[in-house]
C-alpha cells in the first residue's frame, strides 16, 4: 500500500525529488525540509500528485 509520489518545493516550485509513502500510516500530505539545488538552500518541499 504505497504510493510514489513527487516533491516540490515551496519557493521555486521545482519538482525535485520523487520518494514513496505508505497510505495507512500517513493520511496527510506529505512535508520534509530537502535541499533544493535550483534554491541553493533547505527549504520546505510538499507533496504534489
Amino acid at each position: 500500500m504505497s504510493d510514489k509520489v513527487i516533491l516540490t518545493c515551496s519557493e521555486c516550485l521545482s519538482r525535485n525529488y520523487t520518494t514513496v509513502r505508505n497510505r495507512k500510516n500517513a493520511t496527510g500530505r506529505l512535508e520534509l525540509l530537502k535541499y533544493c539545488k535550483r534554491c541553493g538552500k533547505h527549504t520546505l518541499h510538499k507533496e504534489t500528485k
